[in-house]
């Protein structure tokens, strides 16, 4: 069940705000955004065992007797051999939790998969992040005491309160050259049917808020041109924002860049977290 944006995504930048779409239905295996959105300066990242033991046998054997009267030698078979091997516990493996039907297993609904989210779990411990060999750095994070407090549009806050969200955490992040940085936020929802209804909130006013960092580089962040999009997994919302770091529109080869970018973080942290949740029902 592993899944995040896939590999044959286009991108389309174009004049506005921010871009988001209806959540396209994400596999177990891999579900990925594609899609394109309306005008605006804003490019749209749709766009492009048992141990069983076995019986045990104690043969006692090869026993010598030493009597006075001469040797001997006696092979022993002991016949409380095998109600010993009973008495011995069997050692077996905990059953399997049986995962719930759905695409999202336990993850399809909060009532199957309780456990809150924190910052760590979603996007680890470590600021230096390298997937496939390109590599990144988490600048900031953040958890918000209010869903709210991380969604920019009224229509998106609405969406988040009708959907019970009781969690919004965010984190931002560069690339090693510093010329694309970008805002990934997970909320918490009731179930499935909720975050589908988040996620087609989204639109060129309603996306996740940019979380500026401290550093030179995300300190820019929610400045110009930049492109979002809401994807779903099972009861969680994933938003996200990205752009140059000068806010500038990219062309062919930064658009690229800028997908590639999400393809890489959300696969090496949001997704892995969350498949893991759908899977077992527990936080990694």
């Amino acid at each position: 069940m592993s899944g995040g944006p896939g590999d044959d995504d286009g991108m389309g930048f174009l004049d506005g705000e921010a871009v988001t779409g209806d959540e396209p239905r994400r596999s177990r295996k891999d579900a990925d955004p594609a899609d394109a959105a309306g005008k605006s300066r804003t490019w749209s990242p749709y766009d492009e065992g048992s141990r069983s033991r076995g019986p045990i046998w104690f043969a006692i054997g090869g026993v010598l007797v030493l009597g006075l009267l001469g040797g001997g030698l006696a092979v022993m078979w002991n016949a409380g051999g095998s109600e010993t091997a009973a008495s011995q516990p069997t050692r077996t493996s905990a059953p399997l939790p049986t995962v719930p039907g759905g695409e999202f297993g336990f993850a399809e609904a909060r009532s199957t998969d309780p456990d809150p989210i924190t910052v760590k779990e979603i996007f680890g411990s470590k600021k230096k992040i390298t997937y496939d060999g390109r590599s990144y750095e988490m600048t900031i994070t953040s958890k918000d005491k209010k869903c709210t407090d991380g969604a920019l549009g009224d229509k998106l806050q609405k969406a988040l309160k009708s959907a019970k969200c009781t969690q919004l955490v965010r984190a931002s992040f560069r690339d090693k050259p510093g010329k694309v940085i970008g805002t990934i936020g997970v909320a918490n929802l009731k179930s499935s049917a909720t975050a589908r209804k988040v996620a087609k909130s989204g639109d060129t006013k309603n996306y996740v808020k940019p979380l500026a960092g401290k550093d030179t580089v995300t300190k820019y962040l929610g400045s110009g041109s930049g492109g979002a999009k809401i994807w779903t997994h099972g009861h969680y919302a994933i938003m996200v924002w990205f752009q140059n770091k000068d806010g500038s529109k990219p062309d062919s080869k930064g658009s690229k860049l800028l997908t590639q970018a999400i393809k890489d973080l959300t696969k090496a942290t949001v997704f892995k977290a969350l498949d893991h949740r759908s899977l077992t029902g527990n936080p990694a």
